[in-house]
């Protein structure tokens, strides 16, 4: 691990974060940082000196933390105007997953922009609330507003692979950064879903799945290709994974849900019925794969392997499942786990990590809500459960209640949800500077 502090740079900056957060996110963007879940990650530390940069131009004085050579996160603190006040987190991740440039419409490291939006990897997931960030603070530096409380701020690595070489390595090695802190707010979040021309509900992620990304083994003997076999690994192993890949987890109806689902009722002037879900995801549209999975365990096989030469029966076949399970119910996905695949597949994880999930109440609630309203009349902000995971599994380990409120006011017919990790990622530049506008409101008010 090394640490540096990059030195001061001149330059007080220019114009608002309005009319800064695009060409941020376009430069983040450039930078490639893609996170392919082993040791590399040169695009990481080129991204932490980015950030460090823009942030000691206009007086903080970050650090670089380097968690493996090349896997680098940056951290600052503001002070506020009562230090004496619990502080606030805000955390975002630099790195990607992969993109294949022949599959775009635009380049995915250009940062081009086409058709009203900014495209690239990471417009949502999430260049896009880091450089909400850079822009709002670096204005608020500039003109001397300090915030009414402490922030710390953390531009984080490997959030892409479970955390490891960033969050988790700060919360673990590094955890007095965090002094003081008991609120955060990160990706995932605060984003639009229209309803009619005089309603939109924002989105605050107070709650996510937990995940145990795990390898299936089959034993079984090996022998000549030609031959009858009885034991053979592979058959046995697929009809295990296929088993799973069709197996459909009963719904649980958590805290959050049963709150967003109350919400939307009320929203749509209509009572949804818990019996009947698929009527109640068809009314959402492009979000409907967000929210749906968020009613159920899941377990999605993503990797086979078995076999090295076309006549030869294998010893063994491996397979690799991205399993999720809901706040409250990891024991009982285990145990359907090992029902569904049966006695002869050894489980084990490759990660795994909590379920987080929080109440959607408090004086932070009430900020998001008046800052998204005094931008967007029609707004109402409602709690909903993530799906995915976040850096937010490492911070709560401190404490910290973790909320999913990154601003962004979106098209009603933009896939939004197609944007994470899919081809022709792109955030609206409107949307953008929406998110930094409300931002600056939320930080008078946190």
């Amino acid at each position: 691990m090394s640490e540096s502090k990059p030195a001061r740079s001149g330059g007080a900056g220019a114009g608002s974060a309005e009319s800064e957060v695009v060409d941020l996110c376009r430069d983040l963007i450039r930078i490639d940082t893609s996170n392919y879940g082993d040791h590399s990650g040169p695009g990481e530390r080129a991204a932490a000196e980015y950030v460090a940069e823009k942030l000691a131009e206009v007086g903080l004085e970050p650090q670089i933390f380097e968690s493996h050579k090349g896997r680098a996160s940056t951290v600052a603190r503001i002070e506020g105007e009562d230090p004496s006040r619990p502080a606030l987190l805000i955390h975002g991740h630099t790195d990607v997953v992969p993109a294949d440039a022949g599959d775009w419409t635009h380049h995915p490291f250009s940062g081009e922009i086409a058709d009203g939006c900014v495209w690239g990897r990471g417009a949502v997931d999430m260049k896009d609330m880091d450089a909400m960030t850079l822009a709002v603070v670096r204005d608020r530096m500039r003109s001397g507003r300090k915030p009414p409380r402490d922030v710390v701020l953390a531009f984080l690595a490997d959030e892409e692979a479970g955390g490891t070489y960033g969050a988790r390595h700060l919360v673990d090695k590094h955890p007095g950064l965090f002094e003081g802190v008991t609120e955060a707010i990160g990706e995932v979040g605060g984003f639009s879903f229209t309803v009619n021309e005089n309603l939109r509900l924002y989105l605050i992620e107070t709650a996510e799945k937990g995940m145990h990304w795990m390898r299936l083994t089959v034993d079984g003997t090996a022998g000549h290709g030609s031959m009858t076999n009885t034991d053979n690994a592979i058959t046995e192993l697929c009809e295990a994974v296929a088993r799973l890949g069709r197996h459909q987890f009963p719904v649980r109806m958590t805290k959050t849900v049963r709150s967003f689902l109350d919400e939307l009722s009320d929203a749509l002037g209509t009572p949804l019925d818990p019996e009947d879900m698929e009527t109640t995801l068809a009314k959402l549209g492009g979000i409907a794969r967000m929210i749906g999975t968020t009613l159920r365990n899941s377990a999605a096989p993503t990797m086979l392997g078995a076999g090295y030469k076309v006549n030869v029966i294998p010893g063994q076949a491996t397979a690799h499942v991205d399993g999720r399970f809901l706040p409250g119910y990891e024991e009982e996905f285990l145990a359907d786990l090992d029902r569904i695949l049966g006695p002869r597949v050894r489980r084990e994880d490759v990660h795994a990590d909590k379920a987080v999930e929080t109440s959607f109440d408090g004086a932070l609630v009430d900020a998001m809500q008046s800052a998204l309203k005094a931008e967007d009349p029609i707004a109402r902000a409602v709690p909903y459960m993530l799906s995915g995971g976040t850096d937010a599994k490492s911070f709560a380990d401190l404490g910290i209640r973790c909320f999913g409120f990154a601003p962004l006011k979106l098209p009603p017919e933009l896939d939004f949800a197609g944007m994470f990790h899919g081809v022709d990622e792109r955030v609206p530049v409107d949307g953008l500077k929406f998110g930094a506008r409300v931002l600056d409101r939320f930080l008078d008010q946190c």
